[in-house]
């Protein structure tokens, strides 16, 4: 495997930072349509009932409260201090869940639960595991070691004992923000986090035996200086998280209203900003940390990294996982399914969301069906955003097609990234170089029939690739 500071050109990755999807679906989310609803929903849920060996499911629930706003944050939550909008918005979420699991054959098993935001521990310990009760009554939960149950935490607002509750109600994951440890940058992104305070969260959370403990850093956010950034790598990497992701702060005040209190001129150059990412990956390799994929790193013992090995990384709305065979159901506003051969999303907004519950429907705002083409391109995406590489025949054989005829445009759109020393093509296929792993987006890209108009590339709905 290439070393991570092998992964760093800066010369073509100030060439190909342009905008451009994110991947965590095929087709992505702008292509959803109003035309796939409740009646789509209930269609294919019943189609994939029907497969001779049932699917495992994994279940997203969207929490989206949280106490405070973080200047960057692009998520779609809402601020409140007000806990009873918690309690209001579990009463609709549990008649979700009960609607949503009727949908699904009981001998299905949950292998994958996850507790996403907003803050999922704007909520108390107490209605957290209520939440899981409930899932449980509804639903068939794995047992042992298939069964991965996280939670995204803000160290701000959950203390060490919490974390011990959390174990007991059966979480074995955790995912914490910290973002920048230096006070300065924390002031201006509106996130004031403490040190001590955070490193006593990830202990807790080996000592009461969970499996595995990422942490989120973000480089390019305002005031941020390469001295700064160096302290708050080597106090997180003293710490050993199992995962780290190190995300590129994507500035679109225009999509992001929080974003537009962040001072544009605090930002870091585009010279500084490719810095910042090259002193992590540096301190990142030198520690140990293998690169997954996209902003993402981990240990080389971590389940990810041994997913990656053994050929069975899977990426979808939850960033990297393992439950590569899994249906995705998707609970609470504005989130997302991935139910078979289709996409469906919740409303973004609350008000919408709570009709849709209160008048007895699923709260479905949009989605599609993907056609054959869509589950092709979908396999050659997953494919190359989880391992860099194409196997060809392989992939012509299980979609009955001959690959190089089919993608003929795809490969044509690929020759300069091959002339830039990005891929590599052989009698075999073609896999990602060293130097392109970082711009796996880029190559993705070149299979993504709805980003043929030169000008979709350049529209704002997607962050940039560096």
């Amino acid at each position: 495997m290439a070393t991570l500071s092998s992964l760093f050109d800066p010369r073509l990755l100030q060439r190909y930072d342009v905008p451009g999807p994110r991947y965590t679906s095929y087709p992505t989310a702008p292509q959803f349509t109003p035309g796939f609803g409740e009646t789509e929903l209930r269609q294919v849920a019943a189609a994939s009932n029907g497969d001779p060996i049932p699917r495992p499911i994994s279940l997203y629930l969207h929490i989206p409260f949280c106490t405070s706003p973080c200047f960057y944050c692009g998520c779609n939550r809402i601020i409140t201090r007000d806990k009873s909008r918690g309690e209001a918005y579990l009463t609709r979420l549990y008649r979700e869940i009960a609607m949503a699991s009727s949908l699904f054959d009981r001998d299905r098993d949950v292998e994958q639960v996850h507790f996403g935001g907003g803050t999922p521990n704007f909520l108390n310990p107490a209605q957290i595991a209520e939440v899981v009760d409930v899932l449980r009554r509804h639903f068939s939960f794995a047992r042992g070691p298939k069964m991965d149950c996280s939670i995204e935490l803000d160290p701000r607002f959950v203390d060490p004992d919490e974390i011990g509750q959390l174990a007991q109600i059966g979480f074995n994951r955790a995912s914490l923000g910290v973002q920048d440890f230096d006070p300065v940058v924390q002031q201006a992104v509106n996130r004031v986090q403490g040190v001590e305070q955070t490193l006593g969260i990830i202990e807790a959370c080996r000592t009461h035996g969970f499996r595995s403990v990422n942490v989120d850093l973000i480089y390019g956010l305002p005031r941020q200086t390469l001295e700064g950034f160096s302290r708050t790598l080597d106090i997180t990497l003293a710490a050993r998280p199992d995962r780290l992701a190190i995300y590129g702060y994507a500035h679109m005040p225009q999509l992001f209203r929080p974003q537009q209190r962040i001072n544009a001129d605090d930002l870091p150059s585009p010279e500084t900003k490719l810095d910042l990412l090259r002193l992590a990956i540096d301190k990142l390799g030198q520690a140990g940390y293998e690169y997954i994929g996209m902003d993402h790193f981990a240990l080389p013992e971590d389940e990810l990294a041994r997913a990656q090995r053994d050929g069975g990384l899977h990426r979808n709305f939850m960033g990297y996982t393992t439950h590569a065979e899994s249906d995705l159901v998707g609970l609470g506003v504005s989130a997302i399914s991935h139910i078979g051969a289709s996409f469906s999303q919740n409303p973004r907004d609350i008000g919408s969301w709570e009709q849709a519950i209160d008048a007895g429907h699923l709260p479905v705002w949009r989605g599609m069906r993907m056609d054959e083409d869509d589950v092709i391109r979908a396999d050659v995406i997953q494919a190359l955003m989880c391992h860099g590489e194409l196997d060809f025949d392989a992939l012509g054989k299980r979609h009955v097609i001959d690959f190089r005829d089919y993608f003929r445009g795809a490969l044509e759109r690929i020759a300069p990234l091959q002339d830039d020393g990005l891929v590599e093509l052989d009698a075999r296929g073609l896999h990602a170089t060293s130097r392109g792993r970082l711009l796996l987006r880029i190559i993705a890209m070149c299979f993504d029939r709805y980003l043929t108009p030169a000008a979709d590339v350049a529209t704002p709905r997607y962050s940039r690739t560096v």
